[in-house]
């Protein structure tokens, strides 16, 4: 029942919509923010090399701040910025469809968690409850979510 849920076609479009208009006030009210992505669906212009990639999880957080909160916009149903990665700093736009984005966090507090799982198949999908669970359980600022009271 839940899986199917979560599958549901009116449900994955609202999260969508939710993740789409969080980050438009985070962009309007200039609120840096880091975000969990599912690396498989991130896009990366020009493409990085393999020795910064291979370090990457499959969630993946990316802080917007600074440069790259100033060059983060919003086209179509995708996040895209630019940042610099390892310590050479190489230069990449960055394309993260809006179903990837599985938390949106300010200061260690995730204020929005997608649990959403799209049906139809987005780039490099390895979508799923389990990984939408375990990128939610990969902040440890999440297990408080599941205690008792």
């Amino acid at each position: 029942m839940l899986q199917n849920f979560l599958e549901n076609e009116a449900f994955v479009r609202l999260m969508r919509l939710h993740v789409k208009e969080t980050l438009a006030l985070l962009f309007q009210e200039g609120v840096h923010f880091s975000l969990l992505a599912n690396i498989a669906q991130v896009k990366f212009d020009p493409k990085l090399p393999d020795s910064i990639t291979s370090k990457f999880k499959p969630i993946t957080m990316f802080v917007l701040a600074g440069y790259t909160f100033e060059s983060a916009q919003i086209i179509d149903d995708e996040l895209v910025f630019e940042a610099g990665f390892g310590p050479e700093n190489v230069g990449s736009f960055v394309t993260v469809p809006l179903g990837a984005i599985l938390q949106i966090v300010i200061e260690d507090t995730p204020i929005l968690i997608n649990l959403s799982i799209p049906r139809e198949p987005e780039p490099k999908s390895s979508g799923g409850v389990e990984k939408s669970m375990e990128a939610l359980l990969s902040n440890p600022e999440n297990q408080k979510l599941f205690k008792k009271s």
